[in-house]
């Protein structure tokens, strides 16, 4: 693959997450980002198996997702679990 093409890519990704996708600070639902964290999966796996190379945008945006996902999850859970 060119670095030509690898660029195409890279900017195919960025148009389809910023059309499609929510910035994970702006979500601010956990069902919210966990759909975005398994279709940004998928894209992932399919730029991997179609072309066989994956954009680091992608791994760095599902990184900022999983990232938003844990801080919701660990807020809820002090929330629950904190002492009265």
């Amino acid at each position: 693959m060119t670095p030509w093409e690898r660029k195409k890519l890279e900017i195919e990704l960025k148009t389809f997450t910023s059309k499609n996708f929510v910035a994970p600070s702006g979500c601010d639902n956990l069902e919210q980002i966990r759909f975005y964290i398994k279709e940004l999966c998928i894209k992932i796996e399919e730029y991997q198996s179609k072309y066989g190379f994956v954009p680091t945008n992608a791994y760095s945006l599902l990184a900022q997702y999983n990232s938003r996902q844990n801080a919701m999850l660990n807020k809820e859970f002090s929330r629950t679990y904190s002492p009265l």
